[in-house]
């Protein structure tokens, strides 16, 4: 009986053992598999955004490059077969991004104007993965019967958001709109101005106007007026717990790019 027992205790544990050497092997199948590559546009766009963390922006190049032209080459193919509105071209960005998780985020902007019988559409997204770190790009769109194709790609300012205004037609024959974003850092936002010229093919830019301090930029017709601290002032006027001097500039839209009239300080 001793004997027969340890012989139905050995057949009864061989099973349990050849059970463990399978899925063991299976474990360890598992684990030596990668894992599948991210399949839709949005998948692709986060998988590469998750690699950004950490990395500074100067460095970035690699991966944001990679990420504008999936992001342009489907704006492009989305769009070949229709006159979108800019809503309709802001919700298609939007869902391009609609999987990055934070601190990757991503901003659209767009437009859509009218221009020698034409629409001109810019599909325009901030792409950031810290508050700082942030590339900009803007494709411009030229659509016609229904038909739409791509005539130009810029990257606005980094590290600023992105926001349009356009410009009445006066005595230009092209599209000019001006691009406007701001910038985190310091107590006070940092405004970037780019004034873009659009003749149809390619797009040129006339003038710019960099990390103003506390710029606040207005529109009037033929005028542009920015009003704005200057930052070593202001540092002092906090010092001595008074207010400091604001500036104005105003500036005319002209035929060759913009001019500045006046520069004079303003009341707080």
């Amino acid at each position: 009986m001793g004997v027969l027992s340890s012989r139905k205790s050995v057949l009864f544990h061989i099973p349990l053992v050849l059970l463990t050497v399978v899925l063991g092997v299976g474990a360890a199948d598992g684990k030596k598999k990668p894992p599948p590559p991210p399949t839709g546009l949005p998948a692709r766009i986060n998988d590469l955004a998750k690699q950004l963390p950490g990395v500074m922006l100067e460095d970035a190049g690699p991966i944001t490059s990679q990420i504008q032209k999936l992001v342009v080459d489907h704006m492009s193919e989305w769009m070949a077969n229709r006159t979108p509105t800019d809503v309709e071209t802001r919700r298609e960005l939007e869902n391009v991004f609609s999987l990055l998780h934070y601190p990757e985020v991503a901003m659209s902007a767009a437009f859509a104007q009218p221009w020698k019988g034409q629409m001109v559409i810019g599909a325009g997204y901030t792409f950031g993965w810290t508050d700082f770190d942030r590339q900009n790009v803007v494709a411009i769109f030229l659509s016609s019967e229904g038909k739409s194709h791509l005539a130009s790609v810029t990257n606005f300012v980094p590290r600023t958001d992105l926001h349009y205004e356009m410009l009445p037609q006066l005595a230009w024959d092209d599209l000019r709109f001006l691009i406007y974003g701001f910038r985190l850092g310091k107590s006070q936002l940092r405004l970037s101005v780019v004034l873009y010229s659009f003749d149809g093919q390619n797009l040129k830019q006339l003038w710019e106007s960099l990390d103003i301090y506390d710029g606040k930029m207005d529109v009037l017709k033929d005028k542009v007026t920015i009003r704005y601290l200057k930052e070593d002032e202001y540092v002092q006027a906090v010092e001595e717990k008074r207010k400091p001097p604001r500036h104005l500039a105003t500036y005319q839209l002209t035929s060759a790019g913009i001019q500045l009239l006046d520069d004079h300080e303003i009341p707080f």
